[in-house]
């Protein structure tokens, strides 16, 4: 009998240590099918202390570590690698709401709740946890927060690191530090819970966090837009940023390109505007007011826009099933690219003041090489990330372009930086960024990063070869 296993087994019960090919195979795969690695056991821990123990063992046997959520991350930063030699530390049974005070507006929840329980948790208590993405129903705040997770309403509440005050982490060897403190105010030292937001579990494992919450919405807004060009598109997020200040909850872009993968693949999807125009905007204005007249401002705004030539047509959501449903044209981009098959997928930042240089620059250079190049771009113009996927439309000619990936990445990751960028947005580096982000980032963060990590985790057994 294996020694660790009977150890694991020993903490969290046998049934609770997986280690046939059929039980670990769902937890080595990643949500894109990129990434396939081995591991020696997948245990799944069901509180905290069970967490601390596991750790423990794993560190006194030398054994690797990789922590993992709902496993819906897209860099493979959540898949162990394929020597077999780690264990994988999964925390979904870690989905306790431990405590909601409204009156501090804060939610302490365990890493292994879904968003979606974590959102349904605070509306039950008449307020809002803003945090939205496309796979809310199965990604794990433990993830969201081992990725910086953005959404798209970062434009008004910031991401996942800006709604987090406290966080609860098992260290390397094994023991638990308790920062779950509710507080807008500590200036006591490091803020060290900034550590491990968004540094997917090779410094430690977030076990619980103390969230922000918001006064519950009470009036939505929501309209696609037509709009003639990205240029246009930004032009249009000021105007209705000074029109209509914070109410501006998100602003979406969707190339033509990704609404016809939605349209295609996913069954109900319908055009708002049928047609060839080149990009849409989704906007949504939301309010604690339940009677604030959001539709009529954001009519006559998109009224004056049109008088401004900035939107060529408009729709504005009349019931809440028509507001899901032009939701849905935004949201099942990624899943509609999924089925569609493999692209080589780009997470990128600029200022939203750059956006319609590189769209029109980098479609440029890329065309230059692959004049048949089928471009995909969709995003949070808003606050501006894009998410830029490149293929051929064809698949044996994909093929051969996705082996092209590295030389692909350096007309869009050189531009990227060159306008004052990033590289990783909100998906994180994982396997995919680890040798990349190397020719961007200055040689000193890189050391910096280095030392910290040898710092908190010197045997460097959590979540080896990610990120670093």
């Amino acid at each position: 009998m294996d020694a660790l296993l009977q150890s694991l087994a020993d903490i969290v019960g046998w049934e609770h240590v997986l280690t046939r090919p059929d039980e670990i195979e769902p937890y080595v795969v990643d949500w894109r099918g990129r990434y396939r690695g081995a591991a020696r056991a997948v245990v799944r821990p069901g509180d905290a202390s069970a967490v601390a123990a596991v750790v423990r063992a794993c560190a006194r046997a030398g054994v690797p570590m990789v922590p993992q959520g709902g496993n819906t991350g897209l860099c493979g930063g959540a898949t162990p690698l394929d020597d077999g030699r780690a264990v994988v530390i999964n925390l979904s049974r870690l989905n306790r709401i431990r405590q909601i005070d409204t009156a501090n507006n804060t939610l302490c929840a365990e890493a292994g709740c879904t968003l979606a329980a974590i959102q349904a948790a605070a509306e039950e208590a008449g307020r809002l946890f803003p945090l939205s993405l496309a796979s809310e129903g199965s990604c794990e705040i433990g993830g969201n927060l081992s990725t910086n997770a953005g959404g798209v309403q970062v434009l008004r509440y910031g991401n996942t690191r800006e709604l987090t005050l406290g966080l609860e982490v098992v260290m390397p060897d094994g023991e638990l530090w308790n920062g779950l403190r509710g507080l807008r105010k500590d200036n006591t030292g490091y803020d060290l819970k900034q550590l491990f937001i968004g540094a997917e579990g090779t410094l430690g494992i977030i076990t619980a966090a103390v969230l922000k919450l918001f006064p519950a919405v009470r009036q939505r807004t929501t309209a696609w837009v037509s709009v003639p060009d990205p240029a246009a598109a930004v032009s249009l997020l000021s105007r209705l940023r000074g029109a209509c200040g914070d109410r501006v909850t998100a602003f979406e872009i969707v190339g033509r390109s990704a609404l016809e993968l939605v349209l295609h693949h996913m069954p109900g999807a319908r055009d708002p505007f049928p047609g060839d125009g080149a990009w849409a905007v989704l906007v949504e204005l939301s309010d604690t007011v339940a009677d604030g007249g959001l539709a009529e401002l954001l009519e006559n705004e998109l009224g004056l826009a049109v008088e401004a030539g900035l939107i060529e047509d408009a729709v504005v959501a009349r019931s809440l099933t028509q507001m899901k449903a032009l939701w849905g044209l935004r949201e099942n981009i990624s899943e509609a690219q999924r089925i569609e098959g493999i692209s080589i997928k780009h997470d990128v930042s600029v200022p939203v003041s750059a956006i319609p240089h590189f769209l029109a620059e980098a479609d440029r250079r890329l065309k230059e090489v692959w004049p048949d190049v089928r471009i995909v771009a969709f995003g949070h113009i808003g606050d501006g990330n894009l998410h830029y996927n490149l293929s051929k439309p064809n698949t044996l000619d994909n093929n051969g372009f996705i082996a092209k990936t590295g030389e692909v990445n350096r007309i869009v990751h050189d531009l990227v930086v060159d306008l004052g960028g990033s590289i990783s947005a909100e998906h994180g580096l994982g396997q995919l960024k680890r040798e990349e982000v190397l020719r961007y980032k200055a040689p000193l963060e890189m050391h910096l990063m280095r030392a910290v990590k040898r710092a908190l985790d010197p045997a460097g057994l959590m979540n080896p070869r990610k990120v670093l």
